[in-house]
């Protein structure tokens, strides 16, 4: 790697919207199981 070479880092929106899309499937995950929960309860 050359030291006029671009790093490797994604942009700063990049990586804002994968934490978006991080949190969102963890919230997701939690509603399911909290969804089947609940339904298996009844």
């Amino acid at each position: 790697m050359l030291w006029s070479d671009p790093p490797d880092e994604p942009p700063e929106e990049l990586r804002d919207a994968q934490d978006k899309l991080r949190r969102m499937g963890i919230v997701l995950a939690i509603a399911a199981i909290l969804g089947t929960i609940l339904l298996a309860w009844r």
